[in-house]
C-alpha cells in the first residue's frame, strides 16, 4: 500500500480504516486506485475490498487519471464531491482551481491562467504536481471527462450534445480521448447503462455527510423572490437563462440509494454549452464540496462556537445563484428586516425583471414568471418608484453601471481582501454589504461581517455586545472558516432573519 502525495491526503491509516469501512465523509478527500484492476474507486465503493498490497491512494481523481487508473463503473468517481479544502478560500491552488472549474482552460493556454494568479507556468504546474500529485492541464482533462461520463450515465442527450456539454469541439477528438482514457466508446457506456437513465434531463449533485438540506431550504426559503425562485418542504426552483432562452431548475433530495449522498438537479431549457457552468454555480450555491470534519475540527476549539457544531453538524453557507441578485439584495437589506428586503427586491423584481411569456415558456411550473434584471436594465433605473429610498436606489445603479464598466466583478480569483476593498471604493457599499456578498455571491468560507448586529449579540453569552472591532479580534481564531461560524451563529439566534437579507 502506497500512498503518492502524502502532503495533500489524509493520514494512510485513515485513509486504510476509511476505505475498509466505506465511510462517506471522506467521499472526493482521496481516491483508491488497484494496481490489479488498473481502477480507482471511491473509498465507499461497494464492491468487495481489494488486498492491501494492491491499493494505491490517489489525493484527486486527475492524480489517478495522470497515472494511468480508469474510473469505476460502479462507484462512479465522477459523483464524488470536490475537496472543498482545496477549492476554497484564497491560497493559489484554490483560486486556480475555481478558474479551472470555470471553463479558464477551455479556451485559453496555461499561460494566461498562470499570469492571472501571479505565476509563471512552470511555476504553477509545479504546485500542482507537489500539492495535487497532477497537472492543471490533468485536472481541467479529468473534469471534464467524468462530466461526460456522468452525462452519458444520466441523461439521454445526444453524444454529440454531451460532447459539447463537456467542452469538447469535436466529435472524433471527443470519441478518441474518452476511449483512450476509458478503454471504451462513449456509446458503449451508454448502451452498459441505458436501464439505469431517467427521461429528461435530471442528474445527481454528490455531497459528503453530514448536510444539512433542511436548514438549506429553510434559509433559501425565508429570502425566495416570488416569480424568480420558488421553495417549498423538499426543493427549491428558479428562473435561469435570458429572455431570448429561458430555463427553470429545481434541486431536490435524490431518492434514497445505498451508500449514496447526493441532491437532485432537474432542469429544463438549458443549452448543452451551459451545464457544466450550471453545475458548477449549484454546487457552490448549495456548498456541496464543503469537509464538514475540516471546518468542525477549526471551529470546535472555540467554547462558543462547539454546541453548534454538536447541534447542526451538516450546516452548509448558503450562497446565491446570481452575484448581482446578490449585491442588489445586499444593497436592500441594509438595516431593514428579511420580509421587507423581500418584498421590495421583489417588487424591483417584477417590475423590471424579464417577465416570461410565449410558447418558449410552455413546461414552466406556476411559480416561476421573471428573471431577474439585469445590470443594463438596472444602470438607468428609477427604483425609488418600488419603495426604495433615493440613497439605495443610487446605490443600486452605482452597482449596476460599476459592474458594466467592470470596476468591481465577482471574479473567482480574486483574494477576499481585493474583492472587499474594490466593492467598498463604491457609494452605498460598506464592509458590512462587501462580505455579505463575498459569503453569498462567491460563497467565500472566510467572508465575515463585522458590523452585523445579530453577530455581535450572538457571540457574548451574557447579553452583552461586542464592538466590531472585538468581534474581528475573536473570529480571527476561526480563520479560515469565519463564514461557517456566521452562518452557525445566524441560525442560532432567533434575531437572525431580522437582519440578514
Amino acid at each position: 500500500m502506497t500512498s503518492p502525495a502524502h502532503s495533500v491526503l489524509p493520514d494512510p491509516q485513515v485513509c486504510e480504516e476509511a476505505r475498509r469501512s466505506r465511510d462517506a465523509r471522506f467521499d472526493g478527500l482521496f481516491f483508491v486506485a488497484v494496481t490489479s484492476t488498473r481502477i480507482y474507486c471511491r473509498p465507499m465503493c461497494p464492491a468487495p475490498s481489494p488486498k492491501p498490497r494492491n491499493v494505491v491512494y490517489y489525493p484527486n481523481a486527475a492524480a489517478a487519471e495522470s497515472a494511468g487508473f480508469r474510473p469505476c463503473l460502479r462507484c462512479r468517481p465522477e459523483l464524488a464531491p470536490g475537496d472543498g479544502t482545496w477549492r476554497r478560500g484564497d491560497e493559489t491552488v484554490a483560486r486556480a482551481l475555481k478558474l479551472i472549474d470555470q471553463g479558464a482552460l477551455a479556451e485559453r493556454p496555461l499561460a494566461e491562467l498562470a499570469q492571472s494568479l501571479g505565476l509563471g507556468e512552470r511555476q504553477l504546474r509545479r504546485l500542482f504536481n507537489e500539492r495535487l500529485g497532477a497537472s492543471p492541464v490533468g485536472v481541467h482533462a479529468t473534469r471534464r471527462l467524468l462530466f461526460a461520463k456522468q452525462l452519458l450515465t444520466e441523461t439521454r442527450l445526444p453524444i454529440t450534445q454531451v460532447a459539447l456539454a463537456a467542452g469538447y469541439g469535436s466529435l472524433t477528438r471527443f470519441n478518441t480521448t474518452f476511449r483512450d482514457a476509458y478503454r471504451m466508446a462513449p456509446r458503449d457506456l451508454r448502451k452498459r447503462d441505458a436501464a439505469a437513465r431517467d427521461e429528461g434531463l435530471s442528474l445527481r449533485l454528490g455531497y459528503r455527510p453530514p448536510y444539512d438540506f433542511d436548514a438549506m431550504l429553510d434559509f433559501l426559503r425565508g429570502r425566495a423572490l416570488p416569480g424568480v425562485e420558488h421553495v417549498d418542504d423538499e426543493s427549491y426552483m428558479r428562473v435561469i437563462g435570458t429572455p431570448a432562452a429561458p430555463g427553470w431548475l429545481r434541486v431536490s433530495r435524490a431518492d434514497a440509494r445505498a451508500g449514496e449522498h447526493a441532491l437532485s438537479l432537474e432542469l429544463h431549457g438549458a443549452a448543452p454549452g451551459e451545464l457544466l457552468g450550471i453545475v458548477q454555480r449549484l454546487r457552490r450555491m448549495f456548498d456541496l464540496d464543503a469537509d464538514p470534519q475540516a471546518i468542525a475540527a477549526a471551529l470546535s476549539r472555540d467554547a462558543r462556537l462547539r454546541p453548534l457544531l454538536r447541534k447542526r453538524p451538516g450546516l452548509r453557507l448558503p450562497s446565491g445563484w446570481d452575484g448581482f441578485e446578490i449585491a442588489v439584495r445586499a444593497i436592500i437589506g441594509q438595516q431593514v428586516s428579511v420580509a421587507a428586503a423581500r418584498t421590495l427586491t421583489a417588487r424591483l423584481a417584477q417590475r423590471f425583471g424579464h417577465a416570461l411569456e410565449g410558447a418558449a415558456t410552455t413546461g414552466f411550473p406556476t411559480p416561476l414568471t421573471h428573471l431577474f434584471p439585469t445590470p443594463d436594465a438596472l444602470a438607468d433605473a428609477d427604483a425609488t418608484e418600488i419603495g426604495l429610498t433615493r440613497a439605495r436606489a443610487q446605490a443600486v445603479r452605482t452597482v449596476s453601471r460599476a459592474l458594466l464598466d467592470g470596476s468591481v466583478d465577482f471574479r473567482s480569483e480574486r483574494v477576499l481582501e481585493d474583492f472587499v476593498s474594490r466593492w467598498v471604493a463604491l457609494p452605498g457599499i460598506g464592509p458590512w454589504t462587501a462580505n455579505y456578498m463575498a459569503l453569498r455571491a462567491l460563497g467565500h468560507p472566510d467572508a465575515f461581517p463585522a458590523e452585523d448586529l445579530v453577530l455581535q449579540k450572538a457571540v457574548p453569552v451574557d447579553g452583552s455586545r461586542l464592538s466590531a472591532k472585538a468581534l474581528t479580534a475573536r473570529a480571527e481564531a476561526w480563520r479560515p472558516w469565519r463564514g461557517y461560524a456566521v452562518i452557525h451563529l445566524w441560525r442560532e439566534s432567533m434575531l437572525a432573519p431580522a437582519k440578514q437579507s
